[in-house]
């Protein structure tokens, strides 16, 4: 998978190569990952039981409740870009602690909301902002003003603090899963310790006068996008969610519900331990390389599924953790190399591609998950979606050719 995607990398793999392992966090940065892990903590002791929180509240069906939840999630990623350069406008120590403070009053609402269907959806589109604004913002302040030969480091330890919370969340939440009022009681006490804690952050330090990207005005928040990279994370992400959406459902009746949950755990710890050790290396490699590399452990994962007994689940979770910390911090660190906006709006850019390719994932591959299921033939579901992992990205690299020229990024 050649061509133009790789151009200008030379430059800034010497560079990375030059800096790689020098320095330590600071101690504004480690703060700051502290708090990454724990947002993700309380929003993934939330999030997996929403569902059934919603349609307990709302005495609704699940065709509506995936309406709201479908709505809430498309606000938060749709957003993104917006909150992104509202960020880099207001500060992002300001917009980390007014994330935060959303976050906390979200959790305040769900918990005086029992009771009242408007305030639960209110408290859901709250923590979906919240989410919005703190991803970029976070992302924007653990690299603000670190030379390229850090950031794949830097990176790939936002990722792993926040894998970690995603991995940890659940269980936690799993506690209080029948006494929904203690566990948004202890949401509560824990944002507001983060608010309080994000108080206490230095202000980013300005950039040179002069130096770094121009601010565009918010109707320019796409300007600048670099396009191999956005297409890259929207593929990756419309394979990766069928993984993690569809999984669960192909698992029932297959494996015990604790296994499989200690599996899913699994792939998140592993992203946690594989990111970082790989993280040198990942940003040495040519984006190509990464993509073949990362699609061909997605496709040895999705291939392991369709065997459905515990030992192929789990090698499967075993490989898509390989191939999605692959993808997952090349496709950052290639964007974060070829945008001409800032970090912040950047990684705003990036996760409406998480959104976008999260969207792909529910309309088509739902659809396709429904036709394999009719025709009693789920196993072929993994074997279609491992077919894809395989033959989309050239087709993605060659449709994307068109706009990378020499001299643009």
């Amino acid at each position: 998978m050649g061509g133009c995607a790789e151009a200008g990398d030379g430059t800034a793999r010497r560079s990375r190569r030059t800096g790689r392992g020098r320095g330590v966090f600071t101690g504004a940065q480690l703060a700051l990952l502290a708090g990454g892990f724990l947002v993700n903590l309380g929003t993934f002791a939330v999030y997996p039981y929403l569902a059934v929180l919603l349609r307990d509240r709302l005495d609704a069906g699940m065709a509506q409740v995936g309406m709201v939840l479908g709505a809430a999630t498309l606000v938060q990623f749709a957003s993104a870009p917006f909150t992104a350069a509202f960020a880099e406008r207001a500060g992002l120590k300001r917009s980390l602690l007014l994330a935060t403070s959303l976050y906390l009053l979200g959790a305040v609402t769900y918990l005086y909301g029992a009771g009242s269907p408007a305030l639960t959806v209110l408290a859901l589109f709250l923590s979906c902002g919240a989410g919005a604004l703190y991803s970029p913002a976070f992302r924007g302040y653990l690299i603000h003003a670190a030379p390229p030969a850090r950031r794949p480091r830097l990176v790939s330890a936002g990722n792993a603090a926040g894998h970690l919370g995603v991995a940890v969340g659940p269980v936690a939440g799993a506690l209080f899963l029948h006494e929904p009022g203690r566990l948004f009681t202890a949401n509560t006490v824990l944002y507001a310790v983060l608010a309080i804690g994000h108080l206490f952050l230095r202000p980013e330090p300005p950039g040179p006068a002069g130096d770094g990207p121009v601010v565009e005005p918010f109707r320019r928040v796409l300007r600048g996008l670099a396009v191999v990279p956005f297409a890259a994370t929207v593929l990756t992400h419309y394979l990766y969610m069928q993984f993690y959406q569809y999984l669960s459902v192909y698992a029932e009746g297959r494996l015990a519900t604790a296994g499989y949950g200690l599996i899913m755990m699994g792939y998140a710890l592993g992203l946690v331990v594989l990111q970082p050790l790989l993280a040198g290396w990942i940003a040495d490699i040519g984006h190509p390389t990464a993509m073949v590399i990362g699609f061909g452990c997605m496709a040895a994962g999705m291939t392991a599924f369709a065997t459905g007994g515990p030992v192929g689940v789990a090698a499967g979770a075993l490989a898509m953790s390989a191939g999605t910390a692959v993808l997952f911090l090349k496709n950052d660190l290639e964007a974060l190399a070829r945008s001409r906006r800032s970090a912040t709006v950047t990684f705003g850019q990036q996760r409406l591609a998480v959104g976008v390719g999260a969207l792909l994932s529910g309309v088509l591959g739902g659809r396709l998950y429904g036709v394999f299921e009719r025709a009693g033939l789920l196993p072929g579901f993994w074997l279609a979606v491992a077919a894809q992992c395989v033959l989309l990205p050239p087709l993605l690299l060659a449709a994307v050719r068109g706009p990378c020229r020499p001299g643009r990024r």
